[in-house]
């Protein structure tokens, strides 16, 4: 008991003393616009703030076009339950195109979205839904 009491009253005098450090939570984001491309939201901090900008219009309204503000970048997702096979294409207007194949409700890699417009497409069976840009 003497000895777990001088353990944490230890512990307590180095924190307070500054000698050890709590981790902080970082508010940068881990990428910026055209740095973002082709990397997956979901390991990076864009997620966090990230919002549906966009929807498709086709018979079928499967695919949401999500827009991080910190991180000025796009990505598709699928709100169906997408069968085997299916695939997202995220795009914007410089040229930069990604495809993210999977199943589920599966999203796309990212894309610059910084002054330039993009879209996600998400094809499935015979079927294919876009969303506007953004």
């Amino acid at each position: 008991m003497k000895h777990r009491a001088a353990v944490l009253l230890g512990a307590g005098a180095l924190l307070a003393g500054g000698l050890v450090a709590a981790p902080s939570a970082s508010a940068t984001t881990s990428c910026l616009g055209s740095s973002c491309n082709g990397l997956n939201p979901a390991n990076t901090t864009c997620a966090n703030d990230a919002r549906t900008v966009a929807e498709g219009s086709g018979p079928i309204t499967a695919m949401e076009l999500r827009y991080s503000p910190s991180c000025r970048a796009a990505w598709g997702r699928f709100k169906i339950s997408a069968p085997s096979g299916s695939k997202i294409q995220i795009k914007n207007n410089q040229g930069k195109q990604y495809t993210t194949y999977g199943s589920g409700h599966f999203f796309s890699v990212m894309v610059n979205d910084k002054d330039v417009k993009a879209w996600a497409c998400g094809t499935w069976k015979a079927n294919t839904d876009c969303t506007d840009e953004y």
